[in-house]
């Protein structure tokens, strides 16, 4: 079969990556402009001699080709699809047109070159499309920018004055042009946060792996994922082994080990290794999906800032309308009147403000907040009142064992600690994974048991050495084990008053003692807290279920300005409303299916990477990564781009008014005018575009 070629190739570089006897893995790239068409890639290269199959991945552009050894080789494949042809169709792609400023440019240098005769109908050729757009605004909305521009130009053009005329067709193009470039960017850095998820999902069924559309894919599935190839599917591994790249979903760039009962995300990308997972989320129910639709919200929804700059914009039209009028009234001079019609406040008022809104949510998700639109980081700007749950937020979490009480003097708390991970390694559960992870803190000694057998909310239980040991619950212990505690009453009562959760151990029928566990306070909170407070917040509470004993030691430790404990969850929605009632703008920052009320009835709520669905979903603000930090770094984010929002905006109105006002004297040209009004403009946008960083190291 003849091999589709080009003089110039479709890719722009292809190399060996591995290879093996009969298979290479190939990696390509696109050259810019071109369309990655990586379906069609895999069909072409399907078609080249000796290949039997092939395997594209667009997100780690590789190719993986099968192919016969006796008929072709590595090398050879390599070439083949270096010089393989697009198929019909494939253009390079054009964000944004550049014709009208090539067409704008080529009448201002060539007009002056013309016969006098020719240079009107050339110069109102090119302005054609300006004023054919200006006349389409008055029609449809009255004098707004777009009119006054249109009518600098037709004066120039009515005066013979076709260098200014066709200088300012130019410079409105170029401008327009960098304004359109500028926009699309900031929306392309927010569509580009996650990686999209392919189109075809490798499913397997009756035990063969099949290549089948994503939207055939069902919960219950079975997905194969392989090196290069990025998770399309929430799930739990089946089976396998793999690292895990998460930073697309976390922020966290150190790749994540999956084995048997990992979970996984889609959106996070398979490094090495190969998984088979079990599907529990699909298509549009998938955590990157969630993602992405907010995303796509925040390109169209506007902020209270957006909406006050364009009425402001809108309100000042006719202001330099009257200006025009009234210095050409006061001057006679046309060129005033032209010069000030150039200059208006409509596009850097308009665009800079969500521009900068838009940069600002890409630092942010690069930095591990997932921002759900531009009122949210203008809501916890103004933000005084920070409000956090404590569990799993303030705190880690994670219960960590913190006393071993053993009531048998053979029985060190050691010794104690490792007989209950002993049976209690076979139990994935919270407290049964910290009693294992304080043991391997141990010497770790094992004991030999017998078949292990799990009561459902009560514990664990076998036999070692001939007697049966029990772990559990209190009540466990005492009413399904017949186990008398009421000896060690006082140890019991004193490890309850300190809020700590208790494990209970008998061993042939005595309390052989007691292991208490305890969730940590977050390393980074009390830093954060710091934080928080040189960002603005006035007050900053805590909101818990727990004990008040507890709550008041970690509001102190802290130093947190009040708390609200033993707390039912309809009672953290009721706080919540009535501070609202007295004026706070409030951050609330929770985890659990509890919170959700609380987030909703916040003036903005986040939510803990960790937290519950219907809490990421209610909140306004997610973390992708488990550190409490991120709120201090989502409010410095907030405070920075409003602070950058006003510069622009004084900026924009400072220098279109000196620039009002020169034209209006008389001091500046309509060239000139037009050259500072849309340099401005481009500068202003720029500015907005900048990236400030929301990430910063919080010292302890």
């Amino acid at each position: 079969m003849a091999e589709p070629r080009l003089a110039t190739p479709w890719l722009a570089a292809v190399e060996i990556v591995h290879r093996l006897s009969g298979r290479v893995r190939l990696r390509y790239r696109f050259p810019r402009g071109v369309v990655a068409d990586v379906a069609g890639l895999e069909r072409l290269t399907t078609s080249l001699c000796g290949v039997t199959s092939v395997r594209a991945n667009a997100h780690a552009r590789s190719l993986t080709v099968t192919f016969d050894p006796d008929v072709t080789d590595a090398e050879t494949l390599r070439e083949g699809v270096s010089v393989l042809a697009p198929p019909s169709g494939i253009k390079p792609s054009r964000p944004c047109d550049r014709g009208p400023v090539a067409a704008a440019l080529a009448t201002l240098l060539g007009t002056g070159l013309l016969p006098p005769p020719l240079r009107l109908p050339v110069s109102l050729a090119g302005a054609l499309p300006l004023l054919r757009h200006a006349a389409t605004d008055y029609r449809e909305s009255g004098v707004t920018s777009h009119v006054l521009e249109g009518m600098a130009v037709a004066i120039s053009l009515g005066r013979s004055d076709y260098t200014a005329a066709n200088t300012t067709t130019f410079m409105l193009a170029l401008g327009e042009y960098m304004e359109d470039s500028i926009a699309r960017r900031s929306d392309e850095l927010l569509k580009h946060l996650l990686r999209p998820a392919s189109d075809e999902i490798w499913v397997l069924r009756d035990g063969v792996e099949i290549l089948e559309p994503a939207a055939t894919v069902v919960v219950g599935d079975t997905v194969i994922i392989a090196t290069g190839s990025v998770i399309p599917v929430d799930g739990t591994v089946l089976s396998g082994e793999a690292t895990v790249n998460e930073a697309a979903m976390t922020g966290e760039s150190i790749s994540v080990v999956k084995t048997r009962g990992s979970s996984v995300l889609s959106g996070t990308l398979v490094e090495e290794g190969r998984l088979a997972v079990y599907a529990e989320q699909v298509g549009s129910s998938t955590a990157a999906a969630r993602i992405a639709d907010y995303v796509e919200q925040s390109l169209v929804a506007k902020s209270e800032a957006q909406l006050e700059a364009s009425r402001l914009a809108d309100r000042l039209v006719p202001t330099v309308l009257k200006l025009a009028g009234g210095s050409f009234l006061l001057s006679g001079d046309w060129r005033r009147a032209a010069s000030v019609l150039q200059a208006d406040y409509s596009c850097a008022l308009k665009l800079a403000t969500p521009v900068a809104f838009k940069s600002a949510m890409f630092g942010a998700g690069k930095a591990g907040i997932l921002v759900k639109g531009a009122t949210a980081l203008e809501r916890l700007a103004s933000a005084d009142t920070f409000i956090f749950d404590k569990t799993g937020t303030l705190t880690s979490g994670v219960l960590a064992v913190t006393d071993a009480v053993t009531f048998d003097a053979q029985y060190s708390p050691d010794d104690l600690i490792c007989l209950a991970a002993s049976v209690e390694e076979h139990y994935f559960h919270p407290l049964a994974m910290a009693v294992v992870s304080a043991a391997r803190a141990t010497h770790n000694r094992h004991f030999d048991h017998q078949e292990v057998q799990f009561i459902v909310a009560h514990g664990v239980a076998s036999v070692v050495d001939g007697k049966r040991i029990v772990v559990g619950s209190r009540h466990f212990i005492e009413e399904d084990e017949a186990i008398d505690t009421s000896g060690h009453k006082e140890e019991i009562d004193h490890l309850y008053r300190d809020g700590k959760t208790l494990l209970f151990i008998g061993y042939g029928g005595q309390l052989l003692g007691l292991l208490a566990l305890k969730d940590s306070i977050r390393p980074t909170s009390a830093a954060t807290v710091r934080r928080l407070r040189e960002l603005g917040a006035r007050r900053i509470l805590m909101l818990t279920g727990d004990h008040r004993e507890r709550a008041e030691e970690l509001a102190t430790a802290l130093g947190l300005d009040g708390f609200h404990a033993e707390l039912m969850p309809e009672d953290k929605a009721r706080i919540i409303a009535e501070m609202n009632a007295q004026g706070a703008r409030i951050a609330f920052i929770g985890d659990g299916i509890n919170d959700a009320p609380a987030l909703a009835g916040a003036h903005v709520g986040i939510a803990m990477q960790k937290g519950a669905d219907i809490a990421r979903l209610t909140a306004d603000i997610a973390l992708l990564e488990d550190e409490v930090e991120r709120v201090a770094d989502a409010k410095e984010a907030a405070n920075a781009v409003m602070g950058l929002i006003k510069t622009n905006y004084r900026a924009t109105v400072g220098l279109n008014t000196a620039i009002l006002g020169a034209a209006a004297l008389g001091l500046l040209s309509p060239i000139a005018t037009s050259v500072l009004h849309n340099g401005t403009t481009i500068g202003i946008l720029l500015n907005a575009l900048r990236r400030r960083g929301a990430r910063q190291t919080v010292k302890g």
